[in-house]
């Protein structure tokens, strides 16, 4: 299939990202964080989640977060909930989007939020059900569709399977999310083909971590097939609480120097992108993750 002519890059970092990083920094960072990456073209923004502060502190501000935000028009500022507590104070808090959390691996879900597969989807099913009924659009996470820290491999029928009861859930988009970043290019497409017999392609999007160095790889290989979502973090921030030795997610700032390489439109700058993702590093007191920031930075130094 032809690749698509323009990307819509979910930027994940202010809560994929730093919620996986040893450190959090202060609301007001993660505020200005936000602020600069909706300045530089970014139009999904997850801004945080409203999840157990004793299992996530990392988010533990997120309401915080949300109350200074000076939100851009036409932006979207996701937030995960994982269960209805969840969803009211996103509610409180006036989101317009939520996003809830599965996984096609069983151990995986068990080690997560302690509950099979089933039970996590029978969890969701009312949030999703709330949301709705609240004109809230609701986006679907499924983790470990190409491995399992506990299992290895993971069936695609099972992801498919679980891409398309979050779908029945009324999830607007499903994010297949390659969370301990073992997949391969030939690999990822077959797991795409095969969620979308059961999910319609323009409904999917693609989540990988770098781990093995595959991510760009991987999203070529979805691009080529159709996809045209991608999840991506500035700076490659987080990683994986659950699988050790899993990097972070691939960064926002290599994933758009690809695109603008393909002559694909993602409406982000990427000056401006990397200079948000030098501010949180800055911050956080490490290099980006990015080849292509630490390339900018030693060509403008």
């Amino acid at each position: 299939m032809a690749l698509p002519k323009s990307v819509e890059i979910v930027e994940v970092g202010p809560r994929d990202g730093l919620q996986n990083e040893p450190q959090s920094p202060a609301a007001a960072v993660k505020v200005t964080l936000i602020e600069r990456l909706a300045e530089a073209g970014c139009r999904v923004i997850e801004a945080g989640a409203f999840v157990s502060p004793k299992w996530v502190p990392q988010m533990a501000d997120t309401a915080e977060v949300l109350a200074a935000l000076h939100r851009k028009a036409g932006v979207r500022y996701p937030v995960l909930v994982p269960n209805l507590e969840g969803l009211e104070r996103a509610r409180a808090a006036g989101v317009e989007e939520v996003s809830v959390f599965g996984a096609a691996s069983e151990t995986f879900t068990q080690r997560n939020i302690n509950c099979s597969i089933a039970e996590s989807l029978e969890r969701f099913a009312p949030v999703c059900e709330a949301a709705l009924a609240a004109g809230l659009r609701v986006r679907g996470y499924v983790s470990c569709v190409l491995g399992c820290p506990y299992e290895g491999a993971v069936p695609v029928a099972r992801v498919a399977e679980v891409a398309a009861a979050l779908r029945a859930m009324g999830c607007a988009e499903i994010s297949l999310g390659d969370t301990i970043g073992v997949g391969t290019p030939l690999k990822a497409r077959a797991m795409l083909a095969a969620v979308a017999e059961a999910v319609p392609l323009d409904r999917l999007a693609v989540h990988f971590h770098d781990t093995y160095g595959q991510a760009l790889a991987n999203i070529l290989a979805c691009l080529e097939f159709g996809v045209a979502t991608v999840d991506t973090a500035v700076a490659g921030l987080g990683g994986c609480p659950y699988a050790k030795g899993a990097s972070g997610n691939v960064a926002t700032e290599d994933v758009v120097y690809m695109l603008n390489g393909l002559g694909i439109e993602s409406g982000i700058d990427l000056d401006r992108l990397a200079a948000a993702g030098a501010y949180i590093c800055a911050e956080l007191g490490r290099p980006p993750a990015s080849k292509v920031a630490l390339a900018l930075a030693g060509r403008a130094a």
